[in-house]
């Protein structure tokens, strides 16, 4: 843990009194109030996840599933995706851009890529000697938006800025095809205004395997797919899945797809989800990159549930503005939505499961705090 160590409180008359007679349930619920009061970088360490299991990888060609959107609606939260027309060499090209940037001097790093959370260049957890593996298991990490391909003008990233862009158009398919398969249009789509409200990261990592084999999710960030190119043929990946951790090798040269928490959210919980990116096995290997392109949204967006017309046609949906002005996209992109988390306005929506929430204080929470054996979206779930 970094930063100044915290001493603990000081005793009052009260604990001093009764620290004798002070009930199990009461120290209980002292310790529970301390805990939550911990801001996120003191946060409990992650818990030691149990050994993955092997899962068949679903395979899904992008041509079969524009005519049968059904294809894509995956119950397991994840799938590989073949005929997806990006090129191996542009792979490949991409690949040798990112790996170079780990060569680079830790000052000309940060210089060409300065901390702009969560953008930008993030140093990894150290090592410590007496350990038999990594603090937190992170190594090196770069977030790239498009603003860090043109900015950077003294590398040559015009392979991964295109790799980026191409991964970036399969997953706006990609979206449109399993909002389909659940029963709503894509609130992203293609072009329009609407497309506007997209914005894509590449999550270039360097994974530490240490002495432990125990899978480490990297750090966390609210998408609504992600994208890994399968370069080579033996690579796995461990991943957190609604059902547990799950190990995986795609089919070189596919698109392994997982689905993210805004798309859980979205759909209403039809569709499972991974929860963060998944991970390079390094049982094999000391050191290992990755690159993942996750389809997220504005920081300034709200998510909600994207019901089907027949689920709310008999709802009051009259907040604010009568109902007049309420079209899809305002109630997909949350942009005059019922905000029950931050105003306090608790009507519920007949069959919602989730409220709706702001995205920037979700991402904060969910990149810092790390807590990865709690599902981060039970505190937005409407209990029944």
């Amino acid at each position: 843990m970094h930063g100044a160590a915290t001493s603990a409180p000081p005793p009052t008359p009260s604990t001093q009194q009764s620290d004798n007679h002070m009930s199990t349930s009461a120290a209980a619920d002292t310790l529970s109030r301390m805990l939550h009061r911990l801001p996120p970088t003191l946060s409990l360490p992650t818990r030691r996840a149990p050994p993955a299991t092997c899962a068949p990888v679903p395979v899904v060609s992008l041509s079969q599933a524009r005519s049968n959107p059904a294809l894509l609606s995956s119950k397991l939260g994840f799938f590989q995706l073949t005929d997806h027309c990006i090129p191996r060499q542009l792979a490949d090209s991409a690949e040798l851009e990112a790996l170079s940037l780990f060569d680079l001097p830790k000052e000309k790093k940060k210089a060409s890529f300065p901390r702009n959370w969560p953008v930008g260049f993030e140093e990894g957890d150290e090592l410590d000697d007496d350990d038999v593996e990594p603090v937190e298991g992170l190594g090196e990490s770069f977030c790239l938006d498009e603003s860090c391909y043109a900015e950077s003008v003294e590398l040559s990233l015009a392979s991964l800025s295109e790799f980026a862009g191409a991964l970036e158009k399969v997953g706006l398919e990609v979206i449109e095809l399993v909002c389909k398969s659940v029963g709503f249009e894509s609130p992203v789509g293609k072009g329009g205004p609407s497309s506007a409200r997209v914005c894509s990261m590449m999550w270039v990592e360097e994974g530490l395997s240490g002495k432990s084999k125990t899978p480490v999710a990297g750090r966390f960030y609210p998408y609504v797919v992600g994208l890994q190119y399968q370069i080579r043929s033996d690579q796995k990946y461990s991943l957190l899945a609604d059902s547990g951790w799950v190990s995986v090798v795609p089919q070189v040269d596919s698109v392994f797809v997982t689905i993210g928490d805004i798309a859980q959210v979205w759909s209403n919980r039809e569709l499972k989800k991974v929860r963060g990116r998944p991970v390079a096995d390094l049982s094999n290997k000391s050191r290992c990159k990755s690159m993942s392109l996750l389809v997220t949204l504005p920081i300034d967006s709200k998510i909600c549930p994207l019901l089907p017309a027949a689920a709310t046609s008999g709802n009051d949906l009259s907040h604010e503005d009568g109902g007049e002005n309420r079209n899809r996209n305002d109630v997909e992109l949350g942009d005059h939505q019922i905000d029950d988390s931050i105003t306090g306005d608790n009507r519920e929506i007949e069959g919602r499961l989730f409220k709706s929430f702001c995205l920037e204080d979700y991402a904060w929470r969910l990149y810092h705090e790390r807590l990865h054996f709690k599902d981060p979206l039970d505190r937005f779930r409407i209990k029944n």
